[in-house]
């Protein structure tokens, strides 16, 4: 069982890695074309997982939750974005909107690919370590792109959600962000987010293979 788990953690490691990379380059290069270069001059839109490393959600989270959870999930040390600095016809609501939902949305694309390189494999070369390597990454970029997108600050969906708040709000999104982390690792602990992730995952991952599977198997 132990030598399983360990199997499945050096193939995953590497799609986890580049998962949680492109999901923060996404959110730079975003910040980025609407004028504020934090993040590049912070050299941080780089694949290079050693500028985006976060000793805690990137090495022991994981860990954590694959051997006792049975799932990978962790995530990389944000890009610095400074809204004054976007473009002076960006809002600083709109433009942070658009740079948190930036990374999500590089995560939903990372998960079709991944179901179609699933789903080639299957048909030309199959191979299980291959087969299980994307499935690991279709799998984690759906959770890594709809778990961002739960509102709790600082999650990207407490962002999105400010953009089309009143601003009177914000100072509830503020408060609830010092707590962010304990809400969110409380809701893992007792199971709330496994009972709404899990449908969602089952829906787009069902979705995500039977598209590529008609292309390739007809």
């Amino acid at each position: 069982m132990v030598r399983n788990k360990i199997f499945y953690i050096a193939i995953g490691i590497i799609p986890l890695l580049f998962s949680m990379v492109v999901h923060e380059v996404a959110h730079g290069f975003t910040a980025l074309k609407l004028g504020d270069s934090t993040a590049k001059d912070a050299g941080r839109l780089t694949l290079n997982p050693i500028a985006h490393l976060d000793p805690m959600m990137s090495v022991v989270v994981p860990l954590l939750t694959y051997f006792f959870a049975g799932f990978f999930f962790g995530g990389a040390k944000p890009v610095p974005v400074n809204p004054y600095r976007f473009y002076q016809h960006i809002s600083m609501r709109r433009g942070m909107m658009i740079v948190a939902a930036a990374g999500p949305l590089s995560n939903f694309i990372l998960a079709f690919i991944s179901a179609f390189l699933y789903a080639a494999t299957l048909r030309f070369f199959p191979n299980e370590i291959v087969l299980t390597f994307f499935y690991i990454s279709l799998m984690f970029n759906i959770l890594l792109c709809f778990f961002n997108l739960i509102p709790i600050p600082p999650l990207d969906g407490s962002r999105i959600l400010m953009g089309f708040m009143p601003r009177e709000y914000d100072r509830i999104f503020i408060m609830l962000e010092r707590y962010g982390f304990l809400i969110i690792m409380a809701l893992a602990v007792t199971g709330v987010f496994s009972l709404l992730l899990a449908p969602i995952m089952e829906f787009f991952f069902k979705l995500f293979i039977w598209l590529p599977k008609l292309i390739f198997f007809g």
